[in-house]
């Protein structure tokens, strides 16, 4: 039974574990002749942390920390029975979220 669209949407906070992980997508999709629009690079979100360094004395002096959070998307249009399977065998790194939408 075939499907109209799959949507995948890939985060991590590696960027290079998240191309990675699009490529085996890509290439488990081509290789069941499905077609592919994207990947598609989201805006990066940025979150900023500041910690004060010393809460008695200095307070004036404070450290700055910074995540960093990458996403893709990926949409595989008329996927087959064949290709959903391919897409079960995957194996992704640790680190990355996935979200499947049909």
């Amino acid at each position: 039974m075939a499907r109209e669209k799959i949507r995948i949407k890939l985060r991590g906070y590696d960027h290079e574990l998240v191309e990675s992980s699009i490529r085996k997508i890509v290439e488990s999709a081509t290789e069941t002749r499905a077609k592919i629009s994207g990947p598609i690079p989201l805006p990066t979100q940025r979150r900023v942390y500041t910690v004060l360094r010393s809460p008695h004395i200095d307070k004036r002096s404070m450290e700055h920390f910074e995540r960093r959070i990458h996403t893709r998307l990926l949409d595989i249009k008329e996927p087959t029975s064949e290709t959903i399977n391919s897409l079960m065998d995957i194996e992704l790194p640790t680190g990355i979220d996935i979200e499947i939408k049909l």
